[in-house]
């Protein structure tokens, strides 16, 4: 099986690189043409256009930064669509608008292909063994066809549904976390007003009902000063932004979605966009004149588990599908 993967960047380049790990026929894209001799110097192969990718490969993945640059990669004179056909896959594993998806799935569908909407969800040290959870919204015959696939680059692998469910969800959980990290920084910025010491309370937080997933990573690499999660303030405004669009489309008005949105768009009018997301923390830290650091914590997270092979999570009682 021949697969083809657009993108490179921080998640792209570590699910392509479990790909490539584990021995499939791998060709790659980029703007970034280092990126692409470090893939090619592994194994990898690399091709002119998008359009000669999806005329080479079986499966072509798209991890991209935007909708605007996934529109440009499928739909351009050289993109995806051109070179598809029938039976052939298209992955897009973005975080992405589910109107979106299925307008270019469409387009996807029209050419005889099977498109898939596939974001992961876990952090990118565990996208770089091949341990992150993925979600799939397509029908159950594209979803059969490329668990070889998903199982490669993810441990936990969810078919939501049709084409669309999983980027709906995708945007949910990303907002979920965000809300988290929000919380989490004014939590720490308080303890540190307060005079508490940031290693009692980072293991206080663990130990307690107010632990989650985002405490057990984003705050290390907060208090470590690093703030590196491989995720920058940008990518956080256009997810929570997406999120909150989905619900007023509905005609529902949330309450801290528009919030976060201010908090984010602030952020990146003070920072700059590409800033690192846990430096949200340094608008508290300013107003109080602090920093919150702790002693010995990670300057990056490392997935210390083993790489194991992925299955597909069954949902017990669905009405779905």
């Amino acid at each position: 099986m021949k697969v083809g993967f657009i993108g490179l960047g921080n998640a792209g380049g570590k699910l392509a690189g479990s790909l490539l790990r584990n021995g499939f026929d791998l060709t790659v894209i980029d703007l970034n043409d280092s990126l692409v001799n470090e893939f090619v110097s592994r194994g990898a192969s690399t091709i002119g256009s998008p359009k000669e990718m999806a005329e080479l490969c079986d499966i072509v993945i798209t991890c991209l930064p935007s909708p605007q640059a996934c529109s440009e990669v499928m739909e351009s004179k050289n993109g995806i669509i051109a070179g598809l056909s029938h039976g052939k896959i298209w992955l897009e594993m973005s975080t992405t608008d589910e109107a979106e998806i299925r307008r270019i799935g469409l387009l996807v569908e029209s050419a005889g292909a099977l498109p898939v909407d596939c974001p992961v969800s876990g952090g990118c040290h565990r996208a770089d063994t091949g341990n992150i959870s993925i979600f799939a919204g397509c029908k159950r015959e594209a979803f059969e066809k490329a668990l070889p696939i998903l199982k490669t680059m993810g441990r936990r692998v969810l078919h939501t549904g049709d084409l669309g469910t999983a980027s709906t969800l995708k945007v949910m959980t990303n907002y979920l976390a965000t809300v988290n990290l929000v919380s989490v920084s004014e939590a720490l910025t308080t303890m540190k007003v307060l005079g508490m010491d940031m290693n009692v309370t980072y293991e206080a937080i663990k130990a307690s009902s107010g632990n989650s997933f985002v405490h057990e990573t984003e705050s290390q690499v907060i208090l470590n000063g690093s703030r590196d999660i491989s995720f920058t303030m940008d990518l956080v405004s256009k997810d929570v932004g997406i999120f909150n669009d989905l619900a007023q489309r509905k005609g529902l008005n949330l309450e801290v979605a528009p919030m976060i949105v201010d908090i984010f768009k602030d952020g990146e009018k003070r920072y700059g966009s590409r800033e690192l997301s846990p430096n949200i923390i340094k608008r508290l830290e300013e107003r109080a004149n602090v920093e919150v650091l702790g002693v010995g914590f990670p300057p990056e997270m490392v997935d210390d588990e083993p790489e194991e092979e992925g299955y597909e999570v069954i949902i017990q009682n669905r009405q779905d599908i």
